[in-house]
């Protein structure tokens, strides 16, 4: 199995994207980024810790490619607004990739560079492409939180 991780705003709607990926084994949210060591939720709301609200996904490479989990990335946020997605606004909130290696570098320093070139875009990508820092996992609530909630989904806006 391999990691991937990712910042696309709230975690509790970025990890439900992610678990409907055929291939994706697993799925964890926490916080990475930031200086803080094991952050709590309310630490990191408040602005100190400088972590990101992140989606640590695992999946397997012969069902899933690390380049269709960067489709799912780009399809399920709006990557041109700097630190906010819908009404959650905050650094925690940022659009961040980190790479675990240098071939995941380079997918998504490439997949970004397509998504600019596409022209699909009415603003220029603000989404951050950075060295995958430590992981701390978030508190168990909320993992997995909108299927213990009954929960379908939640606002995730698209561009």
């Amino acid at each position: 199995m391999d990691k991937a991780r990712f910042a696309m705003g709230c975690f509790w709607g970025s990890e439900a994207a992610f678990r409907q990926v055929p291939g994706v084994t697993a799925t964890t949210v926490g916080y990475s980024g930031g200086t803080t060591v094991n952050p709590t939720y309310k630490e990191v709301c408040g602005h100190a810790t400088g972590h990101a609200e992140v989606v640590e996904v695992e999946y397997d490479p012969r069902q899933v490619s690390y380049e269709q989990l960067l489709d799912v990335f780009w399809e399920n946020h709006d990557p041109t607004t700097l630190n906010r997605q819908g009404p959650d606004v905050g650094t925690q909130y940022r659009s961040e990739i980190y790479f675990m290696n240098a071939a995941q570098e380079q997918a998504a320093r490439a997949s970004r560079a397509a998504l600019e070139a596409s022209g699909k875009l009415s603003r220029p990508i603000v989404t951050q492409i950075t060295a995958a820092a430590p992981f701390y996992r978030a508190e168990e609530y909320h993992q997995q939180y909108l299927e213990k909630n009954g929960m379908a989904a939640c606002h995730m806006p698209t561009r």
